[in-house]
């Protein structure tokens, strides 16, 4: 079923899932206020011992003297800090400098009276008052400036970075399927001439393309069977993804308008798609949609109508895209004739393209069978086993071919294109 071909260098994607945009929580301001005072606090901390470590000739004598008191200094000051930093005071950098210089202070002084009333033999007098505020200009004056710093300069970054902080997701990669039709052989059919369709083997060749899916890291997901519908295995043609927009359509070939019920239904499934739909007189078939980055060309075909084109322009116009309408007349869709490699390149049969300038990169295939490709990743592609020479065409261009049999869907209009739906 599959041709593995040496991979190639990741190309970029037009449009990938990136990040999230984080709810700002009120747990996600605390754990910023907590996390930014901590960072202030331990650093001051560092700070102060290593200085007193040097200054005294690196004895390591030096970390228990002052240690515990410094220790003891940055646990008031995370607590202060914190405070000031829940009520904004990294909005602005005065806020910051009076928060920090008043909190260093405090903590300082709060430490320091800790400390002389845990050694001192005598009580607390006016000379120990006296050595606790001149701690502040000789003990702690390190401490207190490198809180005050931290807090100016270094507490505003953190606290940005945790409000803004979103892990990269991977979004789950979908792909819709629907099972063949009992009556897959009555489907309809516009530039071929009909021929006998076998089921069985029509049935396997299904099971065999959404196993490749499946092999290649993509989650199927089956739209309910409509036995009586006999085109609805061509999922394509029913829903069209831009991101988290699914758009429904309205099938040019009236018979096939009901397909679209049990679709909406599994689109809805999805909970982060929100979902539109072409309306009536527009007609909209799937398979005319070639999306290119942010260009989307819409084939005029027998399928889909002007009025079809102009609604999904107006649809993907606040989402960034750009709709280009493609004459087409002698293919069922645009995508019968023309699909588009990962990297924007377009491939096709100029034979069954009206117009071939429209496109900034066009590629012609040798075979009509090898016009239609399933981008699986940056670097691998689906098509039909019915092409090989554009296999191995596509395969020099550094790109990993998995190929299928679809023959019998091939009889139908069909391609590789049409039988899923990428939600990604």
């Amino acid at each position: 079923m599959t041709s593995p071909v040496p991979p190639a260098s990741p190309l970029p994607a037009s449009r990938s899932a990136a990040r999230f945009t984080p709810a700002t929580t009120r747990g996600r301001r605390a754990a910023a206020a907590l996390v930014s005072a901590a960072v202030v606090a331990i650093i001051a901390m560092s700070v102060a011992v290593l200085a007193f470590f040097i200054g005294n000739g690196q004895s390591p004598a030096v970390f228990a003297q002052v240690f515990g008191h410094f220790a003891l200094a940055a646990f008031f000051a995370w607590g202060l800090l914190s405070i000031a930093n829940a009520l904004g005071a990294t909005r602005a950098w005065f806020l910051a400098l009076i928060t920090g210089f008043t909190s260093a202070c405090l903590a300082a002084l709060i430490a320091t009276t800790i400390m002389v009333a845990l050694t001192a033999r005598s009580p607390f007098g006016p000379q120990a008052f006296l050595f606790v505020v001149g701690s502040l200009v000789s003990l702690n004056l390190i401490f207190v400036l490198a809180v005050v710093l931290g807090q100016v300069f270094l507490a505003p970054r953190v606290v940005h970075g945790v409000l803004s902080y979103a892990p990269v997701r991977e979004p789950r990669r979908i792909a819709l399927v629907r099972i063949p039709a009992s009556n897959l052989d009555e489907a309809e059919l516009t530039h071929l001439e009909r021929r006998p369709v076998d089921q069985a083997r029509a049935d396997e060749q299904w099971d065999n393309y959404c196993a490749a899916l499946v092999a290649e890291g993509w989650e199927t997901v089956e739209v309910d069977a409509a036995p009586e519908l006999a085109d609805s295995v061509f999922v394509e043609d029913t829903v069209v993804m831009f991101d988290d927009l699914a758009v429904l359509t309205l099938p040019g070939a009236e018979s096939r308008r009901a397909e679209v019920e049990a679709v909406e239904r599994a689109v809805r499934s999805i909970s982060r798609l929100s979902v539109a739909r072409i309306e009536s007189p527009g007609t909209l078939d799937g398979g005319d949609v070639l999306k290119v980055g942010d260009v989307v060309y819409v084939g005029a075909s027998s399928r889909t109508n002007a009025e079809g084109i102009r609604q999904l322009r107006e649809l993907l116009a606040p989402h960034g895209y750009t709709v280009v309408g493609v004459p087409m007349s002698k293919a069922l869709h645009l995508k019968s004739a023309a699909t588009a490699l990962p990297d924007g390149t377009v491939i096709g049969d100029p034979a069954l393209l009206d117009e071939t300038g429209l496109f900034p990169r066009f590629l012609p295939v040798p075979e009509p069978e090898g016009v239609a490709v399933v981008a699986l990743s940056a670097t691998s592609l689906l098509m039909s086993a019915s092409a090989p020479r554009t296999a191995a065409m596509l395969a020099g261009l550094g790109y990993r071919v998995v190929t299928v049999d679809i023959s019998e869907f091939e009889k139908l209009e069909g391609c590789v294109t049409c039988l899923s739906v990428r939600v990604r």
